[in-house]
């Protein structure tokens, strides 16, 4: 099963240079979703098989961003938050692409335009068994024979109400009942799939 994640920056930056010794200030909580990339893909000796995670990165300055890593052809990113970090602030000093068009920056890493909408399109088109992490929606367990399985979730923030009415239709599950932050929620998601 490939197991996807996707997380909503609302204020991460989307354009220009991160300040590494500031994620969680002046980049718009971006060391939330640096957190995330390390708990979605990286094992303690390496990195998981057939996972992929996509940052949204909607803080501006300029259009919103999206970032992917696959783990399947990931190459020379190491999970200190530093080294992450270090490299989506080379993409965002690239030109954000139209959307649509997809630029692989380096093995098993991408970045276009969009938004969460456009994730969810090309998940939808790929049959992906869509998935809203939410504390107040009925537990999640192991049981799915689906190919792909995504999972959204956002940064430090809730969703907006834009959002909730684009993830009416899908199922809502949670992994306990306090909110956790993003990447113990995912952690939490890897731990009860693995049980299968």
């Amino acid at each position: 099963m490939q197991r996807r994640f996707a997380i909503i920056g609302h204020r991460a930056t989307s354009n220009g240079k991160l300040n590494l010794n500031d994620l969680a200030g002046s980049c718009g909580r971006m060391d939330v979703l640096i957190r995330a990339v390390n708990s979605a893909l990286f094992l303690s000796h390496g990195l998981r098989e057939n996972c992929q995670i996509t940052l949204h990165l909607m803080g501006g300055p300029g259009p919103s961003r999206r970032i992917w890593f696959d783990s399947n052809r990931l190459k020379g990113l190491h999970v200190e938050e530093r080294a992450i970090a270090g490299r989506i602030s080379s993409i965002l000093q690239e030109p954000v692409p139209a959307i649509g068009q997809i630029i692989e920056f380096s093995p098993g890493l991408w970045y276009s335009g969009g938004d969460i909408s456009n994730t969810l399109s090309e998940w939808l088109r790929e049959e992906v068994c869509i998935i809203l992490l939410d504390a107040e929606g009925s537990e999640l367990d192991n049981r799915y024979d689906e190919e792909r399985i995504g999972f959204i979730l956002s940064d430090d923030q809730t969703f907006s109400q834009e959002e909730e009415e684009l993830f009416a239709e899908f199922q809502r599950r949670s992994v306990g009942k306090l909110w956790l932050q993003g990447h113990s929620a995912i952690t939490v998601v890897h731990h009860i799939l693995d049980q299968s």
